[in-house]
Protein backbone atom coordinates (compact mmCIF):
# COMPACT_ATOMS: atom_id res chain seq x y z
CA UNK A 1 0.00 0.00 0.00
CA UNK A 2 1.23 3.82 -0.52
CA UNK A 3 3.31 5.67 2.03
CA UNK A 4 1.55 8.86 2.65
CA UNK A 5 3.44 11.39 4.06
CA UNK A 6 2.63 15.11 5.26
CA UNK A 7 4.98 17.71 6.02
CA UNK A 8 3.38 20.86 7.28
CA UNK A 9 3.92 24.29 8.81
CA UNK A 10 6.60 24.90 6.06
CA UNK A 11 7.52 28.42 6.46
CA UNK A 12 9.07 28.82 2.75
CA UNK A 13 7.80 26.40 0.43
CA UNK A 14 10.07 25.93 -2.78
CA UNK A 15 13.03 26.52 -0.26
CA UNK A 16 12.22 22.71 1.52
CA UNK A 17 10.89 21.31 -1.35
CA UNK A 18 14.55 21.64 -3.11
CA UNK A 19 16.03 20.80 -0.42
CA UNK A 20 13.59 17.11 0.42
CA UNK A 21 13.97 16.81 -3.12
CA UNK A 22 18.45 17.21 -2.67
CA UNK A 23 17.41 14.75 0.23
CA UNK A 24 15.72 12.24 -1.65
CA UNK A 25 18.19 12.17 -4.63
CA UNK A 26 21.11 12.05 -2.43
CA UNK A 27 19.62 9.03 -0.86
CA UNK A 28 19.33 7.57 -4.58
CA UNK A 29 15.28 7.75 -4.73
CA UNK A 30 13.62 8.75 -8.13
CA UNK A 31 11.27 11.17 -7.68
CA UNK A 32 8.26 12.86 -9.37
CA UNK A 33 7.05 15.93 -9.01
CA UNK A 34 3.13 16.80 -9.85
CA UNK A 35 1.26 20.03 -9.76
CA UNK A 36 0.47 22.89 -11.73
CA UNK A 37 2.44 24.39 -14.53
CA UNK A 38 3.04 27.66 -13.18
CA UNK A 39 4.45 25.72 -10.03
CA UNK A 40 6.60 23.34 -11.64
CA UNK A 41 8.33 26.49 -13.53
CA UNK A 42 9.48 28.19 -10.59
CA UNK A 43 10.58 24.93 -8.53
CA UNK A 44 12.54 24.37 -11.68
CA UNK A 45 13.85 27.41 -11.61
CA UNK A 46 14.42 27.03 -7.40
CA UNK A 47 16.56 23.80 -8.03
CA UNK A 48 18.71 25.44 -11.00
CA UNK A 49 19.75 28.46 -8.36
CA UNK A 50 18.86 27.06 -4.76
CA UNK A 51 23.05 25.56 -4.51
CA UNK A 52 25.68 27.41 -5.85
CA UNK A 53 27.82 23.94 -4.76
CA UNK A 54 25.68 21.29 -6.21
CA UNK A 55 23.39 21.05 -8.89
CA UNK A 56 19.95 18.58 -7.97
CA UNK A 57 19.69 16.53 -10.92
CA UNK A 58 16.28 17.21 -12.83
CA UNK A 59 14.27 17.74 -16.05
CA UNK A 60 10.51 18.17 -17.22
CA UNK A 61 9.01 14.61 -18.45
CA UNK A 62 9.50 15.68 -22.33
CA UNK A 63 12.11 18.10 -21.93
CA UNK A 64 14.69 18.55 -24.53
CA UNK A 65 17.74 16.54 -23.63
CA UNK A 66 16.11 15.02 -20.83
CA UNK A 67 16.39 11.29 -20.59
CA UNK A 68 13.72 9.97 -18.08
CA UNK A 69 16.07 6.99 -17.04
CA UNK A 70 18.97 8.78 -16.02
CA UNK A 71 17.12 11.72 -14.25
CA UNK A 72 16.38 11.25 -10.44
CA UNK A 73 13.72 14.11 -10.40
CA UNK A 74 10.98 14.43 -13.35
CA UNK A 75 8.98 17.43 -13.21
CA UNK A 76 5.34 16.65 -14.97
CA UNK A 77 1.81 17.92 -14.71
CA UNK A 78 0.23 15.08 -13.63
CA UNK A 79 0.97 11.77 -12.10
CA UNK A 80 0.17 9.61 -14.92
CA UNK A 81 2.93 11.14 -17.01
CA UNK A 82 5.85 10.03 -14.81
CA UNK A 83 7.50 7.38 -16.12
CA UNK A 84 8.39 5.21 -12.48
CA UNK A 85 6.40 4.62 -9.75
CA UNK A 86 8.98 5.35 -6.98
CA UNK A 87 7.98 8.58 -5.02
CA UNK A 88 5.68 10.66 -6.07
CA UNK A 89 5.84 14.72 -4.25
CA UNK A 90 2.49 16.54 -4.90
CA UNK A 91 2.79 20.57 -5.41
CA UNK A 92 -0.80 20.92 -6.27
CA UNK A 93 -3.58 21.98 -4.51
CA UNK A 94 -5.93 18.73 -5.06
CA UNK A 95 -4.67 14.54 -4.58
CA UNK A 96 -3.36 13.66 -7.31
CA UNK A 97 -4.60 11.15 -9.76
CA UNK A 98 -2.92 7.54 -10.13
CA UNK A 99 -1.08 8.57 -6.14
CA UNK A 100 -1.52 4.77 -5.29
CA UNK A 101 0.32 3.65 -8.46
CA UNK A 102 2.72 5.25 -6.42
CA UNK A 103 5.71 3.35 -3.14
CA UNK A 104 5.17 7.32 -1.66
CA UNK A 105 3.59 10.58 -1.96
CA UNK A 106 5.09 13.60 -0.21
CA UNK A 107 2.81 16.13 0.71
CA UNK A 108 4.12 19.80 1.77
CA UNK A 109 1.90 22.30 3.20
CA UNK A 110 3.24 26.09 3.69
CA UNK A 111 1.78 28.20 6.21
CA UNK A 112 -0.50 30.07 3.65
CA UNK A 113 -4.28 29.78 4.91
CA UNK A 114 -5.36 28.42 1.43
CA UNK A 115 -2.53 25.91 1.51
CA UNK A 116 -3.12 25.18 4.76
CA UNK A 117 -7.19 24.50 3.85
CA UNK A 118 -6.33 22.15 0.93
CA UNK A 119 -3.70 20.59 2.70
CA UNK A 120 -6.32 19.14 5.32
CA UNK A 121 -8.80 18.31 2.67
CA UNK A 122 -6.24 16.15 0.83
CA UNK A 123 -5.57 14.66 3.89
CA UNK A 124 -9.02 13.54 4.81
CA UNK A 125 -9.18 12.60 1.71
CA UNK A 126 -6.36 9.78 2.21
CA UNK A 127 -7.31 8.88 5.03
CA UNK A 128 -10.98 8.39 3.89
CA UNK A 129 -9.46 6.05 1.05
CA UNK A 130 -7.79 3.76 3.92
CA UNK A 131 -4.20 4.95 3.55
CA UNK A 132 -2.40 5.64 6.80
CA UNK A 133 -0.94 9.27 6.99
CA UNK A 134 2.17 9.84 8.34
CA UNK A 135 2.41 13.56 9.51
CA UNK A 136 5.61 15.33 10.07
CA UNK A 137 5.59 19.29 11.86
CA UNK A 138 8.27 21.08 10.42
CA UNK A 139 9.86 24.07 12.52
CA UNK A 140 9.38 27.56 11.63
Amino acid sequence: MTEVTFYTGVPERLLYLCRLLRKAQRGGARVGVCGPEALLQRLDAKLWDFETAEFVPHGRVGGEGVDARFTPILLAETAQDLPHREMLLNVGPEMPAGFEEFQRVLEVVSQDPAQMQAGRRRYKQYEALGFAVKHHKVAA
